[in-house]
């Protein structure tokens, strides 16, 4: 290697006598010309010849380090073949048709999608159609509270509870003729990360099967009646096995999604709060059949549900934070999927109702400490207070969601629409608790109103549910919850 380099190194590191000296040791500095290429930079010349450090210097000459970092790619390995143009390889037509259409928005549907036989269909029938059974109950719950019943109200409200068995039936059967027939489905379906979050409304329709038999079958049998104690014993087993499964629910799936899927904050829905809105429900349920219960069942009862709507509405709470800060970095979500914010009334709604009718189930004789102070009196100013204050925020995050929706409402219909039916359900009904604590018939009679309201919102949402299946915009691929939004 006859170059500086090398005479460089010969003349550092030996003397005349051939012999090494420890003073004229060789250090390594940089010498012009450097012999290694420097990428069309270097205009020394090397003879043609690659040095060993084929990389990039510095200003002082040496090698930079590029280890780990994208690999270097010199200036001559990304020169146009001589048969090549950019007119050849570039299509200018396509450039220009893809400049001027427009992004695809996978909310909006295929005006000229194709035909799907009803058979193949079935595989999007999905966990969010329990979102109409778990409104229609709280429909036929609501009913049976009303303030100023007047004849034949009993009678609509049951008729609403047995559409709502039929319901529940026909969807259980459904589901399972989807899962039967594509095999694979049912894992996929509690394994992915939008759908799974829908096994909520499944058991939300549950418990308003069972506050529906408390209200049109315990309550219509007399106290005296040989077949009473039977049905409130076997509401009371209902009840603690909810407790048990919700509990399982909101416990293992959460810890699912924890593992399995990424959520950005930036894309915070409302339905993050489905697995633990069950058994939240837990502590409307005590509410509702723990007056009809022996004091020595009750009292657990009423525990078991306090507790149950603690832990609900505290998950809630920190749900919201990133709810809210979602709201204020990015706005609104979609307008598809805007009334799917009418979740976000629930929790402080049910819990609300549940406060104060757990209190009104204490007996009157209780007492906590046995010295008067915390008897059920007290505890019930307390659970009113509580609701007034829980009320005032689930009306304003009613009052956010309408105006969301009625600042852009969505062009079809989607599952999620049931959200601005089930959620205000537990609104009102907490409304004609407060009016009942109160005994102000004007809350009482606004109450009667929005349940008007309600009433005329589940026949509006239910008519478009049965006009999306009829034109395919549910239940058809791409269209459903079984697919990442």
């Amino acid at each position: 290697m006859q170059n500086g380099y090398q005479n460089g190194y010969e003349y550092h590191a030996r003397n005349l006598s051939g012999q090494s000296s420890r003073t004229n040791t060789w250090v390594n500095t940089p010498m012009p010309p450097y012999p290694y290429s420097n990428n069309g930079n270097n205009n020394n010349n090397n003879n043609g010849q690659d040095g060993y450090f084929n990389a990039p210097r510095d200003a002082n000459g040496y090698p930079i380090d590029v280890k780990g970092k994208q690999p270097y790619v010199e200036e001559r390995s990304v020169q146009p073949t001589p048969l090549e143009t950019p007119r050849d390889s570039i299509d200018v037509g396509k450039e220009k048709a893809e400049a001027h259409a427009e992004p695809h928005d996978p909310h909006k549907k295929d005006p000229n999608q194709p035909f799907m036989p009803f058979g193949q269909r079935l595989r999007h029938f999905t966990w969010a159609w329990y979102t109409l059974t778990m409104a229609t109950g709280g429909i036929a719950t609501l009913i049976a509270i009303q303030p100023h019943k007047f004849p034949g109200l009993i009678s609509i409200g049951a008729v609403f509870y047995v559409v709502n068995l039929v319901f529940f039936a026909a969807l259980n059967a459904t589901m399972i003729l989807r899962f039967t027939k594509f095999p694979g489905t049912f894992k996929e379906s509690v394994m992915h990360e939008r759908e799974a979050l829908f096994l909520g409304p499944f058991f939300l329709s549950i418990a308003t099967i069972i506050t529906g038999t408390q209200k049109y079958v315990v309550e219509s049998y007399e106290a005296s009646h040989p077949m009473r104690g039977w049905i409130v014993t076997s509401m009371a087993i209902a009840f603690w096995v909810y407790v048990f499964l919700t509990f399982c629910l909101a416990s293992f799936q959460y810890s699912f999604l924890f593992a399995a899927h990424t959520y950005p904050l930036t894309k915070f829905m409302p339905s993050w709060l489905l697995p633990i809105f069950p058994i939240m429900l837990g502590g409307t349920i005590a509410s509702v059949i723990a007056k009809d219960q022996p004091v020595e069942v009750r009292m657990p009862i009423l525990l078991a549900g306090l507790a149950c709507q603690g832990l609900g509405f505290t998950v809630c709470i920190l749900m919201y934070a990133h709810y809210i800060g979602r709201l204020m970095q990015v706005g609104y979500p979609n307008r598809e999927h805007r009334g799917a914010m009418f979740i976000g009334v629930g929790p402080p709604s049910f819990t609300a109702l549940a406060f104060i009718g757990m209190a009104n189930a204490l007996p009157d004789e209780f007492d906590l400490q046995g010295d008067g102070l915390m008897d059920a009196k007290v505890l019930r100013t307390m659970a009113f207070v509580s609701a007034i204050f829980l009320w005032a925020l689930a009306m304003w995050f009613f009052v956010i969601a309408f105006i969301a929706v009625m600042h852009s409402r969505p062009e079809y219909f989607h599952l999620g629409w049931w959200a601005m039916v089930f959620p205000n359900t537990g609104f009102i009904i907490a409304t004609i608790n407060i009016g009942n604590s109160l005994k102000d018939e004007t809350i009482l009679f606004v109450a009667n109103g929005l349940t008007i309201a309600v009433l005329c919102m589940w026949a509006f949402v239910l008519y478009h549910n049965i006009r999306a299946v009829v034109v395919a915009d549910i239940m058809y691929p791409g269209r459903d919850e079984d697919v990442e939004d």
